[in-house]
């Protein structure tokens, strides 16, 4: 039993989450705090209260307001943290979202979809989803010659959905930056740099709440289709995501790098028949 924990363990490693004061960020950080991580919670909003919260139940953590779309900001935040908490050995690029400007919908169609919003949601999950914040502290790692850096991606990369298309392109766009940054950093670098990607189903947020449920709160037509295409028959809980999160930024997963994990209640593998 020993010997498991250990291979769990993130006993003395700093994890740093983008996008901290999000939902899901909230279970992943307890998540790696749990297994013994340090937590650095960064968010273009103040993530003070997820930090108390975090420290209320006894676990480390410290906040930083960052926003994932300046690179100045973030390399300023990350000789921050570097002095006062230490180097970041994990990297949960959590900042993400959509906007309903960037949808397909009743009052709008794709040929109505301005440039505008549909750049914003590339932007804000590619390059600050995914891109810059692994320029800085993956160059940190680098120099260490090991850490990890976990990205997250969606269903809607694997299998287009309707209505969300800019997102669907920046998450399809995520996976494939996974991958090559895998490659890169293993074969220049070193090989216990590891990259890969969560691909959570559909899990309720205020992101995508107005897609899933009515303003009574009942399932709308898409909401129901999900569930229908669901074989676990539910909506995720962001609880869900923390076995894998530990999983893949733990030495259990040492010889895995540049894959992509449903964690979808069997969304992806059901063809509906």
């Amino acid at each position: 039993m020993e010997r498991l924990k250990e291979l769990f363990s993130l006993e003395g490693k700093v994890a740093l989450l983008t996008g901290g004061a999000g939902v899901l960020a909230e279970a992943v950080a307890r998540g790696l705090g749990w297994a013994g991580a340090r937590l650095v919670i960064t968010d273009r909003r103040s993530p003070d209260e997820r930090v108390d919260m975090l420290r209320a139940e006894g676990l480390k953590a410290w906040g930083y307001r960052m926003d994932v779309l300046d690179r100045g900001e973030i390399e300023a935040v990350a000789e921050q943290v570097r002095r006062e908490v230490g180097r970041v050995d994990i990297l949960v690029n959590l900042a993400g979202g959509n906007l309903p400007e960037a949808t397909v919908g009743p009052d709008r169609s794709f040929f109505d979809l301005p440039l505008e919003a549909l750049e914003k949601v590339v932007a804000l999950n590619l390059f600050g989803g995914a891109i810059l914040p692994s320029q800085v502290f993956a160059k940190q790692m680098a120099e260490a010659g090991e850490g990890v850096i976990l990205n997250i991606a969606s269903m809607a990369a694997f299998r287009p959905l309707t209505r969300v298309v800019g997102y669907a392109a920046a998450k399809a766009a995520v996976v494939n930056f996974t991958q090559w940054l895998a490659v890169h950093l293993a074969q220049e670098y070193s090989p216990r740099l590891r990259v890969n990607a969560i691909a959570p189903g559909f899990f309720l947020t205020q992101q995508n709440r107005y897609l899933l449920l009515d303003e009574a709160g009942h399932l709308t037509p898409r909401g129901q289709a999900i569930l229908a295409h669901t074989p676990m028959g539910r909506f995720g809980a962001p609880e869900d995501l923390i076995g894998t999160v530990v999983w893949l930024a733990s030495p259990a997963s040492a010889f895995v790098t540049g894959v992509v994990v449903p964690v979808d209640g069997g969304f992806s593998a059901y063809a509906g028949v």
